[in-house]
């Protein structure tokens, strides 16, 4: 097994409203669901365990694009929405926040007697990667949140946050299970920081406890830092700017879904009736099913499907939210019974964006598109944790 990856992201506190937690429920069982049934559940725990993946999916749901909080809101919302059907779907999240993190080991023993895995196999794991982050680790960062993802075939992810309070920041630290399942030969490769030699590197293979484990990792000299792979870095500001995104690519997807619209379009993606906005929310999110990891690079894109609680870069639009999570959730039910227009068409949207960026040359109105975002925010039932959005003055309206 490896670490595949950290993120650093500025600390925020709070609450996530009743309005948002419901429909990033939904849309993240529909989305879980969707990869399942294309890719299956080996799939989903890979993404998992990608931080800009990660970080991309909570933006697409609403959540704030940069902050902490989508760790423990996006674990949160899936946990709620996929264990109730873990038996059918074949994937199990285990722990979350504080107190809960602290229930992983029975939640994980109690799947073992269900499915016939290893249990004490996967507790092991579980308590080796949080002591590696929050032990052997030495980076200032105290865990507080900690989840496992396990699928059916004994397969697992680790998605797990630390604080640290002087500098009012959060580090996410994602694990994967690898063929080898073992700890002993570089299971970082997303670490990075101040050069003080070999952080991590266990002599056995066989199993040991979580303290001889960690015994063994400090023993060793320093010989050589671990290489860094996939580290994502958020800025600590709430308002998304022209260099987050990769302008081509949501230019593209804006060009498409918004002013070419050629006549045969809605009949090609068998997603009649369909407006423009839940077009472009629907592009992203099929961006989130089957994109590659190379598409993920800018997560701040993907706040352009349903905005962000906060109202950065604009309020949520909760009618689009709602009919891009029926759109998906008919497709998912097509696909069920052999029926996988809708999931196909939904699949072609985003093909013909990213066909689109071949030849788009993006212009330089990001600001007005994220004013006319906010302008209109008011037509599709926006939100945000202060209240509804409202519709522009006419002053506001006589400068665009």
């Amino acid at each position: 097994m490896k670490s595949s990856g950290t993120a650093d992201l500025p600390l925020h506190y709070g609450y996530v409203p009743k309005w948002l937690a419901e429909r990033m429920a939904r849309l993240g069982l529909a989305i879980t669901e969707a990869i399942i049934i294309e890719h299956g559940t080996a799939e989903v725990l890979r993404r998992l365990s990608d931080p800009f993946w990660f970080q991309s999916l909570g933006a697409v749901m609403g959540m704030d694009w940069h902050s902490s909080g989508i760790t423990t809101s996006v674990m949160g919302a899936l946990k709620g929405a996929i264990n109730p059907r873990s038996k059918e779907l074949g994937i199990y999240i285990c722990g979350g926040k504080g107190l809960k993190s602290r229930q992983t080991p029975a939640e994980l023993l109690n799947i073992a007697q269900h499915t016939g895995l290893d249990g004490h196999e996967l507790v092991r794991c579980s308590r080796l990667s949080a002591k590696v982050d929050n032990t052997a680790i030495q980076d200032g960062f105290q865990l507080y949140t900690h989840n496992f993802v396990v699928n059916s075939a004994g397969l697992w992810t680790v998605v797990q946050q630390g604080m640290r309070n002087d500098s009012a920041t959060a580090r996410r630290y994602h694990w994967h299970s690898s063929a080898l399942a073992s700890f002993v030969e570089e299971p970082h490769t997303g670490i990075c920081g101040i050069n003080q030699g070999q952080i991590l590197n266990l002599v056995a293979k066989e199993a040991r406890t979580s303290r001889d484990a960690m015994l063994s990792m400090t023993t060793e000299g320093p010989e050589r830092i671990l290489k860094e792979v996939r580290k994502l870095v958020m800025p600590n500001r709430h308002e998304v700017k022209a260099k987050d995104i990769d302008l081509k690519r949501l230019g593209a997807l804006l060009w498409l879904t918004q002013e070419k619209r050629p006549a045969d379009f809605e009949e090609l993606l068998l997603l009649e009736g369909l407006g423009p906005r839940t077009l472009q929310s629907l592009a992203l999110v099929s961006e989130i099913i089957y994109g590659t990891p190379s598409r993920f690079t800018d997560p701040a894109r993907f706040s352009f499907a349903h905005g962000g609680k906060d109202g950065h870069p604009f309020p949520v639009p909760l009618k689009v939210y709602d009919e891009t999570i029926q759109v998906l959730g008919k497709a998912i039910q097509q696909a069920r019974i052999g029926q996988s227009d809708k999931q196909q068409a939904i699949l072609k949207l985003g093909e013909l964006a990213r066909k689109a960026e071949k030849n788009f040359i993006p212009n330089d109105n990001f600001e007005e598109l994220i004013q006319k975002e906010r302008n209109d925010s008011w037509k599709y039932g926006g939100k945000t944790v202060l209240g509804d959005a409202k519709p522009p003055s006419k002053h506001q309206l006589s400068l665009f």
